[in-house]
């Protein structure tokens, strides 16, 4: 697959070797508070980028543009950060170090390699093919987007733990202004013809070839995971600051989701105790107990009685 990959791609991407190469590092790493699940997509995406470099933890949530002292410490140009918050939500920046864009996303519906036990596999150090949605042509934001996935996900050539083979796609497709992210294995298979089961003296069939003489292939996709969903927030034009360039207004944060349902189960609950309170009301103006339709004793003590 890589030789048929690399003469399909020699008319474009052929271009880093005329001098403009592709010189790209990912630096990833996590905020405090990250759950398992959270360690283990980060473990995931960096086995599947040879070119990211992994860091400790980063202790502050506030002053992110420390991130680009860390990026230039250990010379990458692109920032790959995972924000946790209050241990359920997770948000993840993507930032070109030094002089930006930033975007920042909330990840959702996410599935690592372990939950998925899916059969397919994949080369570690391998490079993957990236295949985009039609949509992301369609507007400002999603090209920008675009274009950081391609130099974050994209492995160079040149890098230095990257091996020779393509043999995974990494997709990319854009639903309800959401991006839905997927990685399959290419799996390739022999085609030979069926053998004949009626005739036991028939010679056996030739395999399938290709107009060159090579073997013909069948080659279908096989998903490996992790699997996770990206709702972009805002795009900022410097990295880890400055003026806000794009801004999703249809993105409600979870926070406010929750604070919604709390609202809504206190309203039944307001709703009910306030229906069951003018009940009482109402059978004790009429003298009817609170069970039944029998009246209700006085209280020898009781101020109605007393002051009557």
């Amino acid at each position: 697959m890589a030789a048929v990959y690399k003469s399909l791609s020699s008319g474009g991407h052929e271009k880093e070797s005329e001098g403009k190469k592709n010189k790209q590092r990912v630096l990833v790493l996590s905020s405090r508070g990250v759950t398992y699940r959270h360690r283990h997509l980060l473990q995931d995406l960096y086995s599947l980028m040879p070119h990211s470099r992994k860091e400790a933890k980063l202790d502050t949530k506030t002053k992110l543009y420390q991130l680009n002292e860390l990026a230039e410490l250990y010379n990458c140009n692109n920032v790959l950060f995972f924000e946790a918050r209050k241990g359920k939500d997770l948000y993840c920046w993507m930032a070109k170090a030094p002089n930006g864009p930033t975007v920042k996303m909330h990840l959702q519906n996410l599935h690592t390699m372990e939950e998925l036990n899916f059969i397919g596999n994949c080369l570690k150090g391998s490079r993957p093919i990236l295949s985009f949605d039609a949509a992301f042509e369609k507007q400002a934001h999603l090209r920008l987007m675009k274009e950081l996935f391609t130099q974050i996900f994209g492995v160079p050539k040149t890098s230095r733990k990257t091996k020779p083979f393509v043999d995974h796609v990494m997709s990319f497709t854009v639903t309800n202004n959401k991006v839905w992210i997927r990685l399959y294995q290419i799996n390739e298979s022999e085609i030979s013809k069926k053998k004949p089961t009626s005739s036991e003296d028939a010679p056996t069939p030739a395999k399938k070839t290709t107009s060159t003489g090579a073997p013909a292939f069948d080659v279908n996709l096989v998903e490996i995971g992790p699997r996770f969903v990206l709702t972009p927030i805002v795009i900022q034009e410097s990295s880890f600051g400055g003026p806000i360039i794009y801004e999703n207004k249809e993105f409600v944060s979870p926070n406010q989701i929750r604070s919604d349902i709390r609202k809504a189960k206190a309203g039944r609950f307001n709703r009910r105790s306030e229906a069951q309170f003018q009940s009482k009301v109402k059978r004790g103006e009429l003298g009817l107990a609170s069970h039944g339709g029998k009246k209700k004793e006085k209280d020898p003590l009781s101020n109605e009685v007393l002051f009557a």
